[in-house]
């Protein structure tokens, strides 16, 4: 089931839906974090009629999610400009899994407009010979992208990598975008030379943009390691579009079980 028939199971005007994440979605024992998300995403448009842009989120992995799951959106606010929407998603034994709060706002005019966004070297979109994708039941077998995803024989804090999803039709662009950005593993874990066990906990994202779009569905994410000690790592993260323009930028923090 791709994520657009999965989107499609949140009824607008619901506050609770109730979703079975398949097998072919999971990542381990829990569902694909960046699946998750835009599960709460889709809830939280669900919840508020004319909602304006997404701007921000906030999103906490507490636990791991899988097959039947409850996704729950609430407003906590709306003001002239701006929403903020607190989505949940919990397992059948009741605990919750994923807490999100969204923010939207409305674009506001203004003599303040900046740009800082380190751009990374964009290597070139992958042709048709160079696309893989991973197993069938594994969440990466939703996706495409070119060559590893990982190399364990190379010690770098940085990962990177242009991927997307191989369905992608009727898909909010928003949705999409938080789906496909926490594609990549963690950064940490190109810092060791062996397999090992890894959870994502907290996840704060921020949109560059208000209409984010791309040519052919090809993303580029890029996940850097900046602090690992004690068992966990924080790492920044950003997702760039086909031309070469930041549409979101990130923050993760992940527990490392070596």
């Amino acid at each position: 089931m791709n994520l657009s028939a999965l989107l499609a199971q949140l009824e607008h005007g619901a506050e609770s839906h109730h979703v079975a994440i398949p097998p072919t979605w999971h990542q381990g024992r829990t569902a694909y974090g960046g699946l998750s998300a835009a599960l709460a995403y889709q809830a939280a448009i669900c919840a508020a009629p004319d909602l304006p842009p997404l701007q921000s989120a906030q999103i906490a992995f507490a636990g791991p999610l899988s097959g039947d799951v409850t996704v729950t959106a609430s407003v906590l606010r709306r003001g002239r400009n701006t929403a903020f929407i607190k989505s949940e998603i919990s397992g059948v034994n009741g605990e919750i899994g994923l807490s999100c709060t969204f923010i939207f706002m409305s674009a506001r005019e203004g003599q303040l407009a900046y740009e800082n966004v380190a751009k990374p070297i964009l290597p070139p979109i992958p042709a048709q010979p160079d696309i893989r994708s991973g197993p069938a039941e594994f969440f990466t077998g939703q996706m495409q992208y070119p060559n590893k995803r990982l190399d364990l024989d190379v010690a770098t804090a940085r990962l990177a990598n242009w991927h997307r999803l191989t369905q992608r039709s009727d898909l909010d662009p928003m949705a999409e975008l938080l789906c496909i950005g926490d594609a990549l593993p963690p950064a940490a874990m190109g810092l060791v030379n062996k397999k090992i066990m890894i959870s994502s906990m907290n996840w704060q994202v921020n949109l560059l943009t208000s209409a984010p779009a791309t040519k052919d569905g090809w993303w580029f994410i890029e996940s850097e390691t900046h602090h690992a000690a004690n068992g966990g790592a924080s790492q920044y993260m950003s997702v760039w579009n086909s031309e070469g323009q930041p549409m979101m930028t990130g923050m993760q923090s992940v527990a490392l079980f070596i």
